[in-house]
Order: structure tokens, then sequence, then C-alpha cells
């Protein structure tokens, strides 16, 4: 194997298959361009999903590779482990109905063993294994065109392993679209099995999962069957942080060059913290592996929130719904073990200039941003530790009264008080109770914040997906809704009644709009008719890809400035509404069935918010 650091890694991959015809092209924002459906961009294959989908030509042509940055935070709670990370780099190669299976499965191999240095010896890799019964609903070969392809290059049969559906297929994004199998490959670590069962997937650490090549070849229909889509396509991925990890050799990628300046300054400041003279809250004491993970936690979570606040497109910050939720929970969360390290409080924008300086090479915008960067993680910091102050002081509270009355036990409804209304992070309560010798109802807060949860629909899935929570048929018919909401808006309340955000579930819509006042009750009631009007109009909804200038000359809204990509789907409603889209939508206005408007409040200063519902059609 070859030692290589992450630009090395980088550069030689991209050299590699801009050898076999490929265009370089620049990796994306991590706020994803004028897609409602996703918080952060989570994977390589996200900004090139309409090239992909084949609503458009790629300007750079049918073979791509690049570098993507990543924000995924669906196991923030892992992270601290040997490998979860809520930021990473994906490196791509990609097929725009051009080349397939053979090429894809051979460039892999050859990058593998040639470039990176890995025997053939320790790959083996996993294809799909098919599905139900050929003739029947649902029914999907196996892929053993792939199988055929790897034993070709030398793969013997016994490391060729056939897996169902949830460890080898991708797809599709909604209950219907392109989708296909995929084939991974794995290092085997030279460990022994764990068991007879032990395979490429299994958690033991015997074989660690270094690329994936997805093949989309099916359409899935209305009916459940997959049907050939008709066009090819290829989608590659490989993680630099643990490509680099295995390369170097190191135990985690926290061991690795790439964490080497963040961890160091992490020590750095946990030391400067034991002087007594910075304000450094005292240290917990906690055994070795607690104390590694609580180092990995803040040098993660730093990295990932450094990013999205140096992100080009801007617009995240820390707040609390949806993607600035997120940013407000990463900050937060390596403040809090910033403080069980003893390290004074102002430490995040020192850790940003870390991140900065080791990545701002590559991404220069983490230098142009970084002071205001900077500033934000300041402001974030000396708040949420204003609020942990706030919280103990209230613990205490709490547990002189239960022991004043003989207590022993906080009950969840408090637990819950202590975290709703006062932000006190729930773990911190179970510390403070152990250290008072308290116990917690776990199981009583779990009920109540379960409860919460239903009742705002704020933390749960929608909190997390925003925009869209599905691509469902009645997800799809709420999301046209909003188009004529907006129009009526419009027409009732003037011009200045723009969107500032959407989420959409099966169950409800809820838009939220540019307006300095209550809404009166003939205004909500003339929005709501001129929404049905529209929809017992049947109108037709029309979609073309464009040119963000072509959309404004017709006439189109176009609310993100310069956020858009080279081009964009422009969705028109008769002489109703004409908005740059993601999708998707209706065909018909008609659709709908009804709509109507449920409740009219204040989202935040200037800003107001309607929930509203559609009926049957």
């Amino acid at each position: 194997m070859k030692n290589l650091t992450a630009d090395e890694l980088r550069e030689t991959y991209l050299k590699f298959f801009e050898s076999k015809g490929h265009a370089i092209i620049s990796g994306a924002s991590v706020i994803p361009e004028n897609d409602p459906t996703v918080l952060f961009t989570t994977a390589g294959m996200h900004p090139l999903v309409p090239y992909l989908m084949g609503e458009m030509p790629h300007p750079a042509g049918t073979r791509l590779t690049d570098v993507q940055k990543c924000v995924r935070t669906g196991d923030i709670d892992a992270v601290g482990d040997s490998a979860h990370l809520t930021f990473f780099e994906m490196l791509g190669n990609w097929s725009l109905n051009d080349y397939f299976k053979k090429e894809a499965i051979s460039w892999s191999f050859e990058f593998l063993t040639t470039k990176l240095g890995f025997s053939p010896d320790q790959l083996s890799v996993t294809v799909f294994a098919g599905e139900g019964k050929e003739g029947e609903e649902g029914y999907i070969p196996a892929d053993e065109e792939a199988a055929a392809i790897w034993r070709s290059l030398g793969i013997p049969d016994e490391r060729i392993y056939r897996l169902p559906r949830e460890d080898n297929w991708w797809g599709p994004a909604g209950s219907t679209g392109p989708c296909g199998p995929d084939t991974e490959i794995f290092i085997d670590t030279g460990k022994p099995k764990c068991s007879d069962g032990c395979r490429p997937g299994c958690s033991c650490g015997k074989y660690i999962e270094i690329w994936n090549d997805v093949f989309m070849q099916y359409n899935k229909n209305a009916e459940g069957k997959y049907e050939p889509l008709g066009r090819h396509n290829v989608d590659t991925g490989m993680g630099v942080e643990r490509t680099v990890c295995m390369l170097s050799g190191a135990p985690t990628v926290y061991d690795t060059e790439i964490f080497a300046p963040i961890m160091a300054k992490i020590e750095e400041l946990r030391e400067e913290g034991t002087d007594g003279r910075s304000g450094a809250p005292a240290p917990q004491p906690m055994d070795a592996e607690s104390l590694l993970r609580a180092k990995r936690i803040v040098a993660d979570h730093m990295r990932t929130a450094t990013f999205i606040l140096c992100d080009p497109k801007g617009g995240v910050k820390p707040g609390n719904v949806g993607a600035n939720y997120v940013l407000r929970r990463l900050i937060r969360r390596a403040v809090r073990y910033g403080r069980q390290l003893g390290i004074a409080p102002g430490f995040t924008p020192k850790l940003a200039a870390v991140i900065s300086a080791k990545y701002a090479h590559v991404y220069p915008e983490l230098a142009a941003n970084l002071a205001q960067c900077q500033a934000d993680l300041e402001a974030e910091e000396n708040r949420f530790n204003q609020t942990l102050d706030k919280g103990e002081a209230m613990f205490n509270k709490v547990a002189e009264q239960l022991k004043l009355h003989g207590q022993s036990e906080i009950s969840g409804k408090t637990a819950f008080k202590l975290y709703d209304t006062f932000g006190f992070p729930f773990e911190m309560t179970l510390e403070m109770a152990e250290k008072a010798g308290l116990t917690v109802d776990k199981a009583g807060f779990e009920e109540a914040n379960r409860k919460h949860q239903e009742l705002s629909r704020t933390t749960s899935a929608g909190a997390f997906k925003a925009g869209l929570q599905d691509n469902s048929e009645v997800v799809t018919r709420l999301h046209t809704a909003t188009h004529l909401l907006h129009a009526a808006l419009h027409k009732v309340l003037g011009p200045t009644a723009n969107q500032k955000g959407s989420n959409i579930t099966a169950e409800r819509l809820r838009f939220d709009f540019t307006w300095p006042e209550k809404m009166t009750d003939a205004q909500i009631a003339e929005a709501e008719k001129l929404v049905n009007e529209w929809i017992q109009q049947g109108i037709e909804v029309t979609k073309k890809v464009t040119t963000v200038e072509e959309a404004k000359a017709e006439g189109a809204m176009a609310l993100f400035g310069s956020k858009y990509g080279d081009q964009v789907t422009l969705y028109t409603i008769g002489d109703v509404s004409k908005e740059i889209c993601c999708g998707p939508h209706v065909g018909n206005t008609k659709e709908l069935g009804s709509f109507k408007i449920q409740k009219e409040q204040s989202s935040s200063a200037g800003v107001r918010r309607i929930k509203a519902v559609i009926g049957n059609m």
C-alpha cells in the first residue's frame, strides 16, 4: 500500500480518471442548490441528480470526476468511535449514460491495485443477490453481470458475496423512479473471522468498505415493477478520510494526518485550561476511552461546523429549525464536550483557525470566510455557556428540593423541562444526577420528548429533512399547493410576501413568508379561496429545463439570487405561478382536491407562517 496524504489521494484520483476521459469538475456547496428535500449535501451524487436522471445534459460532458464535501448527521451519536464522521470528502467518478459496469468495475480495480497498491488478494466484493421470483411482481434478477466482471479480473467466486437489497441496492429516491444494484469493494484487514457467518459488511472490523459502484439501470413504476430504465448511469464513491486511514495503517481516522493538527490543538487547549487563570471549568474525571471520545467529538463537530459556516453559498447560521438547528447542535455538542475536557471558554474560534489552515489551499472559502465564521462561533459558544450556567443552577435547585423531601429520582417530566425550557442537555442532567447521588427517570424523559415531537413536528423527521419529507403522492400534491399559496399571497398581500422556507410532510404543508404583521381573517379567507379556485380550474402544470436568465426573462420567480446552478427547472402553473423549483409536482391542479389553511402565526421577526392541508381528489 502507498501511504498517501489526503492531498496526494485527491490528486492521484482525479488524474487517474482524467486519463480515462473524465472531466474534472468542482464539487458543490455543502448546502444544496435550490433543493428543499435535504438540509445538506449528503453524498457525492446529490448535486448531480438532475444529470443522472437525464433532465439536462452536463456542460462538461458524460464522464465526470470530482471531490465532494458532504455532511451527514444521522449517526451523530456514534461520532467519537473509530470511524464515524459528520463531515467527509467523497471522491467520485460518473458516467451519464456513457460507460457502464465493465469499465466502472475494471477502473475501480485498477486504481486500487496500481495507484494505491492494494494486493488483489486483499479485495473482497459484494454484488446484488436478486429479489423475488421471475414472473412475479417486484422481481429483480441477481447482478451476475457484475460478478462475472469481477471473476474476469481475478477475484475468485469465494470472495464475491451475493447480498440482499439492504446491502447492495440504491434507490429510488421516492416511491418510484430510477434505481439499481451496486457492487461494493472491501479491504480484508487480515483479522480472523468473528464467526462462520463473517462477511463484508460485518461490524467486527475484518472487512472495511473502500469503494462503491452504483449502477442505475431500472425504473420502478407505480405498479411496483422494475423495468429497464432506457439509460444507464454509474455513480461511484470513495471516502477520503477512510481511505487515508487504511493506507497509513492508522488505527482510526482521527489518528491520520487529516486530524493531527486539530487533535493537537485540542490537547494544547486542554493543557492551557489547567493553569488556573484561564477561566476554564474543572475537567470531569473520565477514563481513557471517554477522554478520547470527547476529544474526537470536539474535533469532528468543529470541522463540520467550520465548513458549514465558511461555505461559499452561506445562509446557514445557528438556529432552531432545519439546517440551522443541525449546525447549532454540532457547535453546542462541541462546547459541552470541551467543558468536560476542561477547555476554557472561547475555544471554538481557535479551532476554526486551525481547520482553515489545514484546508484553505483546497477550499479557499475557509480562509475567505474565516473571520465571520469565528464571530458566529464565538456568539453561539457564549450563548450556550450562559444556557448551561442557568441550567446547572436550576438543576441544583431541583436536587436540593428532592433531597429536602427525601427523594432520590428526578422525574422524566422535570428532566424534560430542564431540556426543553432551559436548553439543558439531557446527558448533563444524567451526569450531574450521578454526581449528586440521584437517578433520572429516563423512560419518562423519552416519553415526554416523544409527545413533544409529535406535537411540534420540528425535531422529528421534518426538522432534519426540511422541505419535502419524501416524494410520495400526497407530498407531491402538497408541494404544488405551496406554489399556489405563494401566488395567492402575492395577490392578497402584494409582491413583498415572498417565501422564506417550507416544510412538507405527508400530513400538512408549512409555508414561511416575509410579512411584518398578522394576517387578518379576511386576508386568510381570500388566500384560501384563490387557491381553491385555481384547483377547481384544473390548470396544467408544465416543466422545462432552462437557464436562470431565460427563466427570469419569462417572468419567473427566482428568490435565491446567485445560488442557482447553470441550469434550472422551471415549473409553470398556467398564468398563476412561474417558479424555479426542483420539484416534484402534480400534472394538473385538479389533483390537489381542496385546500384549507389551518393556522397563520409568527415564525420570527418579519416572517409569518401558514400551516395548511389538502383534501381528497
